[in-house]
């Protein structure tokens, strides 16, 4: 069918290098539906301030509660941090310390899952820093007063940035070229029961025309440009944030602002994601 299905959009309470990155619903009852995407072949600004943690962007971080890796006072340290590192995006923060990280690493590497710092996830791809996800989320969300719309990933890999979406957008969509990957991502985020998102097997330069248009659009690996196909399905309004090679031949995160008269382009820090890839694996 060519009409795009409807999904419950009412969310549950709940680098450096970095991942490269078919469809799963996740429903209130923990089932998993999965379908290969189709295979279509498409043709330096300065680094933010630091700013101190603020009352409001600690509000509804959770309570500590549970023991050891468990416990939400782990992860509102990390919290405390990001937001010291100039992470100020209150609904980021908040995101970023309902998540529990060490669900998304394999165990021998879980005590180091809130510290700042990439970590291996299997395929030669890792999960991104904490504090990367935040700053590309925090881009994402610029100039936005709530929760954004449907958003586009690039590059699920273990599942963790998706998790961190899904409270901060009515609908996720994930797609991932490789399969062990995509796997992986579905058995880490079935537990959290995430209704919002939506895991796609498939080709990621591609995008998913199917979920388009969409309010934001995010990738984990960096390619010479920008794919035609990301800011085909770009909604007017929305943000595209993504690690493209600058002009020095070094990687940097890029954001795109669409706008009723075109594209608007920043180019900001540096750094370092794995290359974007076509096709799957």
């Amino acid at each position: 069918m060519n009409q795009r299905p409807r999904f419950p959009a009412r969310l549950p309470p709940s680098e450096p290098a970095d991942n490269a990155r078919g469809r799963s619903a996740f429903s209130n009852s923990g089932t998993v539906q999965t379908a290969r995407a189709q295979p279509v072949r498409l043709g330096v600004g300065p680094v933010r301030s630091r700013a101190p943690l603020t009352p409001a962007a600690m509000q509804n971080i959770p309570a500590s509660t549970g023991l050891g890796l468990d416990s939400s006072a782990v992860r509102a340290r990390m919290v405390s941090q990001l937001a010291a590192q100039g992470i100020q995006d209150p609904l980021v923060l908040q995101a970023m310390g309902r998540v529990e990280r060490h669900r998304f690493v394999e165990s021998a590497l879980a005590n180091q899952a809130y510290e700042d710092t990439s970590l291996p996830i299997g395929l030669g791809q890792t999960i991104s820093k904490p504090n990367v996800v935040a700053r590309m989320i925090e881009l994402l969300r610029q100039g936005a007063s709530g929760r954004l719309g449907r958003v586009l990933e690039i590059g699920t890999g273990c599942g963790y940035q998706a998790a961190v979406l899904s409270h901060v957008a009515t609908e996720v969509y994930s797609i991932e070229r490789l399969r062990g990957l995509h796997e992986k991502a579905k058995g880490h985020l079935l537990p959290f029961r995430l209704p919002n998102v939506h895991l796609i097997f498939g080709d990621g330069m591609q995008g998913f025309p199917k979920g388009a248009p969409y309010a934001g659009i995010i990738s984990a690996a960096g390619g010479d440009d920008v794919p035609a196909s990301w800011m085909a399905q770009l909604a007017e309004g929305g943000r595209l944030v993504a690690p493209t090679v600058t002009a020095s031949g070094q990687q940097a995160l890029v954001v795109i602002h669409k706008t009723s008269q075109g594209f608007e382009r920043q180019i900001l820090e540096a750094v370092h994601f794995v290359p974007l890839k076509s096709g799957i694996a």
